[in-house]
């Protein structure tokens, strides 16, 4: 297995990590602090590629191989995880699923609005109240034809760039009889009427990536707006999950790669007892151990990646993957804030932020608990 990556994958990073540096990094605090979405990187970021990586070539998008596509986000990552995390949930959640099983007139419609980057973006509504891990028997929310539309109503939570989409794609249950075969995807837009979005929530990190509660009352949409097939909506939520702890992953590598950078640098202009810290024994063992880390974690991504663009199973290596990069992540940050000292715990000094930001990666997309039950069951089915 080689992961030697391509020249046009090469050109793609290099392409990616320049327009980060410019347009993402630059503003991480102040969206931080502002707790306001970077539209600039939106706006720009359509134009090379980064909002329809997801999407193919003839509905305005650019069809990346999964490689290309952890690339990216790691870059991203690197510049400011709550920018990297709402282009992900645009490009694994929010599109991902019209791609892979829409009708060609959804595709046709609403595809294009969301590559471009003048308009919004695309969201995925999977979480409820009262249900976060338990997709198959937690889903209240229901839909019920009524002539040539679906009617619905329930309630779902923690949907990231809701108040900035296009849609939702909103799985719901269409057999009250329950089952694996009783949920389905419905494409709801934002506009609808009877949909409310909550206001944002306040939460620990990733302030500049909007998260928000939802709720659906009586809401009409035409039959036609079915992402794929009725009664498969487990089983295709599942699949995106898939691709999207991949991606989940790789924003945890980039946060990773930015805090051990940030690391170095203050080992080398810190001063302690007459020479710079990163002298010592004790930073350079922490130095050591979190490159290794973040090594580590980039070959089990790319390896994921690599399966899934060779069409090959991947499921238990995309949650391998996404576990240890996202654990992975929050050691290096607590070691950087370490090697900072008091300064690290200080808003003044990006490690803050970085550690606060990576928090959430061992939760979103599968927490460490429910990626452990994953990987288990794929070891044990092999006795």
């Amino acid at each position: 297995m080689n992961f030697d990556l391509t020249d046009e994958q090469k050109a793609w990073k290099k392409s990616v990590h320049e327009f980060t540096a410019r347009v993402i990094k630059p503003k991480a605090r102040e969206v931080d602090e502002t707790e306001e979405f970077n539209w600039d990187a939106v706006r720009q970021g359509g134009s090379i590629g980064l909002l329809g990586m997801n999407i193919p070539e003839e509905y305005g998008g650019s069809n990346m191989d999964m490689i290309s596509s952890v690339l990216a986000l790691e870059e991203i990552g690197w510049g400011c995880g709550a920018t990297a995390l709402s282009f992900t949930a645009h490009n694994g959640l929010g599109t991902a699923p019209i791609t892979l099983y829409g009708t060609e007139a959804l595709k046709k419609k609403w595809l294009p609005l969301v590559a471009e980057g003048k308009n919004k973006l695309g969201s995925l509504a999977l979480t409820e109240p009262d249900a976060g891990s338990d997709i198959q028997g937690g889903v209240t929310t229901t839909a019920e034809k009524q002539g040539n539309e679906w009617v619905i109503n329930g309630a779902k939570m923690w949907c990231t760039n809701a108040s900035i989409a296009e849609y939702i794609i909103t799985l719901v249950r269409t057999d009250p009889k329950g089952g694996s075969k009783s949920l389905s995807m419905i494409l709801v837009p934002t506009d609808a009427q009877g949909v409310t979005i909550s206001p944002p929530e306040k939460k620990m990190g990733l302030r500049g990536s909007p998260v928000h509660g939802i709720t659906y009352n009586n809401v009409r949409v035409p039959l036609e707006n079915l992402v794929g097939i009725e009664g498969r909506g487990l089983h295709q939520t599942l699949a995106t999950l898939d691709g999207g702890r991949v991606i989940i992953g790789a924003i945890s590598l980039g946060l990773a790669q930015a805090a051990l950078e940030a690391a170095v640098e203050y080992a080398h202009e810190r001063k302690a007892f007459g020479q710079p810290i990163g002298e010592f024994q004790a930073i350079q063992f922490k130095l050591a151990n979190m490159a290794t880390e973040i090594e580590l974690a980039r070959n089990l991504l790319y390896k994921a990646a690599w399966l899934k663009d060779q069409n090959r199973p991947y499921s238990k290596e995309a949650a391998m993957a996404k576990l240890y990069a996202s654990e992975m992540a929050e050691r290096v940050c607590y070691e950087a804030i370490q090697i900072h000292g008091g300064n690290g715990y200080s808003r003044s000094y990006h490690v803050e932020r970085m550690y606060r930001d990576a928090r959430l990666m061992t939760i979103g997309e599968g927490t460490s608990e429910i990626l452990r039950l994953v990987i288990g069951r794929h070891v044990y089915a092999k006795k």
